[in-house]
C-alpha cells in the first residue's frame, strides 16, 4: 500500500484490518490477552513460529494498525510502538547497546533526553558525548571504536538548529554505528529521515502524531532487522507499551496530521517574520527565516520549516517571565504539537534539569522563549506576545 498512495492517502487509509463486523473506524480492542484455539497454537504463538497476538504488553490489534500506519508514513519497514517518546528512546538504546558502548549526541536535544543518554545510561557503562550537531568534524572528532550509535534530532529543541543528516548518516556507516533521528518537529509531513539515510527514527507520538495534547505516545522505526529483533525484543520483556486505547487516539490525529501541520508552518513562519521586527527581541530562531544559520540546508532537507519559533528576549530571565506572564492566550506549559498554541521557558523547565554549563553549550540562555504555534488567528497570537513585550 505504501507505494501505491501518496502521505495523505497513507495517513488515513493505512494498515486498516477490519474484523468481522465490517467496522468503518478503526476498531479498539481493550483487552488484555488473547485467547488460542488449542494448545499447539499457543505454543506456536509463543515460539514466533505463527504469527498473531499474544498479549497486549507486545501485542494488540490497533496498536498494530497505529505501528502500520506511522511505518507507512516514514517509509519504513517496522515500527515499534512506546508509551511514550522518552519510552522510545530508552527502548531504542536499551535494546540495541550493551555495556562498554558509546554514543554520540547533538548538544540540542530535549533536557529530558540529554539526562537519559548522559546520566541514567551511564549507569550502565553505555557512555554519550555530547558535540554541535553543526559541526561534522566535531561528530568524526567524538567517534571511538566503541562508538554504536549518533543520536540527533532536526530542528532541534529548543533552538531550532537543522542538522544534515545526508552528512551525518555517512560518518556513522563509516564509522559502522547507527544513526538515530528524532523526528517530532519535522514529522514525515515535513521530512523524511530514512530516505536521507538515517537507520532509525524515533517519535514522541503525544506531539504532533495526536496533535490535539490528548495523549502519550511513542515509536521507533527503521529496517525491520534492526528494530524487530533489538527494540521489539525489549518492550517485549521490559514492557514501556502503548496502550490500545492511546493508540486509538492517535491514529484519529494521524488523518489530520499533514493539514495541521502545513498549516501551523505557515503561521508560524508570519509569526517569526512579525517577532524579528520586534524592538524588545534580539534574536528569533526559526529555519524559515533567511537568517536562521541552517537557513539553506532546511530548503533542501525539509518540505517546510515546522511550526516551532524560538526567540531572545532582552532583560535576560526576568524580560522572558514578563512576557510569559502577560500571556492570556497562548497556554503556558511545556507541551507542543497541540492545536493550541504553547508559550515555554526552556531554562526553568524542559532544560531546567540539566547543568547551567550544560545549557549555555547547547546555546539555551536565561531570556530564551519558545512558541508551539498552533491554529489560532496569528494575529491573536501576536497581540498575546505584544501586551508582553511592550510591557
Amino acid at each position: 500500500m505504501a507505494e501505491d498512495y501518496q502521505l495523505e492517502t497513507l495517513a488515513v487509509r493505512a494498515g486498516i484490518e477490519r474484523s468481522q463486523f465490517g467496522e468503518h473506524s478503526e476498531a479498539l480492542y481493550l483487552t488484555s490477552s488473547f485467547v488460542f484455539k488449542s494448545a499447539a497454537q499457543a505454543a506456536a504463538r509463543f515460539s514466533n513460529q505463527e504469527p498473531g497476538n499474544i498479549y497486549s504488553r507486545f501485542t494488540n490489534p490497533t496498536v498494530s494498525v497505529f505501528e502500520q500506519r506511522l511505518a507507512a508514513l516514514e517509509g519504513a519497514e517496522c515500527c515499534v510502538a512506546t508509551s511514550s517518546g522518552m519510552a522510545a528512546i530508552l527502548a531504542c538504546v536499551m535494546g540495541l547497546l550493551k555495556s562498554g558502548d558509546h554514543i554520540v549526541c547533538s548538544a540540542g536535544v530535549f533536557g529530558a533526553t540529554v539526562q537519559l543518554l548522559g546520566n541514567i545510561m551511564k549507569r550502565f557503562g553505555v557512555d554519550t558525548t555530547f558535540v554541535s550537531g553543526t559541526e561534522i568534524a566535531k561528530w568524526q572528532t567524538a567517534l571511538t571504536p566503541r562508538t554504536r550509535l549518533l543520536y540527533l534530532e532536526t530542528p532541534s529543541n529548543p533552538l531550532t538548529e537543522v542538522y544534515d543528516i545526508a552528512a551525518l548518516a555517512a560518518v556513522a556507516k563509516k564509522a559502522g554505528a547507527l544513526l538515530v533521528v528524532d523526528n517530532v518537529f519535522a514529522t514525515p509531513v515535513l521530512q523524511r529521515p530514512l530516505e536521507l539515510g538515517a537507520d532509525i527514527v524515533i517519535h514522541s507520538a503525544t506531539k504532533y502524531l495526536d496533535g490535539q495534547g490528548r495523549t502519550l505516545g511513542g515509536a521507533v522505526l527503521g529496517k525491520r532487522e534492526v528494530i524487530y529483533e533489538g527494540v521489539f525484543g525489549f518492550l517485549r520483556t521490559a514492557g514501556p507499551t502503548l496502550s490500545p486505547f492511546n493508540a486509538w487516539v492517535i491514529l484519529k490525529g494521524l488523518e489530520t496530521l499533514r493539514i495541521r501541520v502545513e498549516a501551523q508552518s505557515a503561521s508560524a513562519l508570519q509569526l517569526a517574520r512579525w517577532l524579528e521586527k520586534q524592538s524588545q527581541i534580539e534574536r528569533v530562531y526559526y529555519p524559515g527565516l533567511p537568517s536562521h544559520p541552517q537557513y539553506e540546508l532546511a530548503r533542501r532537507q525539509q518540505k517546510g520549516p515546522g511550526a516551532i519559533v524560538s526567540f531572545d528576549v532582552k532583560g535576560g530571565k526576568e524580560g522572558a517571565w514578563r512576557v510569559v506572564d502577560a500571556t492570556r492566550l497562548l497556554s503556558i506549559t511545556a507541551n507542543l504539537g497541540d492545536t493550541k498554541s504553547t508559550i515555554t521557558h526552556p531554562a526553568s523547565t524542559t532544560h531546567g534539569r540539566i547543568t547551567p554549563e550544560a545549557r549555555a553549550a547547547a546555546g539555551i540562555g536565561d531570556g530564551l522563549l519558545r512558541i508551539a504555534v498552533g491554529l489560532e488567528a496569528v494575529q491573536d497570537i501576536q497581540a498575546d506576545l505584544a501586551r508582553g513585550l511592550g510591557a
